[in-house]
């Protein structure tokens, strides 16, 4: 059976991050660790993976960590606006504490992870996952027998991970979607499945990520 390999990753921190506050679709850049994480990241790909494309995001988080990765690796750089995150619609910008407390039934409904709910303006986990599977597939599809990196978005890599694992959207989430972790999947005819989740090495203090790394 022949597959596609894939390094699914989630952009480097933000500001939002660390506040809690909801990005989305918003234009949110990387803070400075996230710079960090992105060039700790692109050097290990660079050392350790032979790798055919890179596909990321459209958003300016996602960008600022390939962009990176592409100057490391030398590897042609693709723009996809189907790996975005979530959209969130109004809720966009605001705290989660700032729903908890303005949206209540919205709020229990998330938590809830009501399948069909949209935040206002915004998107449903089903429609979210309909988007993010088929995106992933058709740039998969095109890398049969090759190893190709997508860099996108905490939602995104959530979904990546359910169809690996057969688990249903109202599952409550137990993995991590560390900012910048390494994650891999196989993708073939048959659908996806798990490799290896949220390797975080790369971003270790004592990491060896010189060019003899094997």
């Amino acid at each position: 059976m022949q597959v596609t390999r894939i390094i699914a990753v989630r952009h480097g921190e933000t500001a939002w991050n660390i506040d809690t506050r909801i990005q989305g679709h918003l234009d949110v850049g990387l803070n400075e660790k996230g710079r960090w994480q992105g060039q700790r990241l692109s050097r290990a790909l660079a050392a350790r993976e032979t790798i055919a494309a890179i596909y990321t995001s459209d958003l300016l988080r996602a960008w600022d960590t390939v962009r990176a990765i592409a100057e490391a690796t030398q590897r042609p750089l693709h723009s996809v606006e189907g790996l975005r995150e979530r959209s969130f619609g109004s809720f966009e910008g605001k705290t989660y504490a700032e729903i908890e407390t303005g949206y209540p039934q919205d709020a229990r409904r998330w938590r809830q992870r009501d399948p069909e709910w949209a935040p206002p303006q915004g998107e449903s986990l089903l429609a979210l996952r309909a988007r993010v599977l088929e995106t992933a597939q058709t740039l998969a599809a095109q890398h049969v027998g090759e190893q190709i990196v997508l860099v996108a978005h905490g939602g995104v890599m959530d979904m990546l991970y359910r169809a690996a694992n057969g688990i249903d959207l109202q599952t409550p989430r137990t993995w991590n979607l560390g900012n910048a972790a390494a994650n891999r999947l196989l993708w073939s005819s048959e659908g996806f499945s798990l490799v290896g989740w949220s390797d975080t090495s790369h971003l270790d203090d004592d990491a060896v990520l010189d060019e003899t790394t094997s």
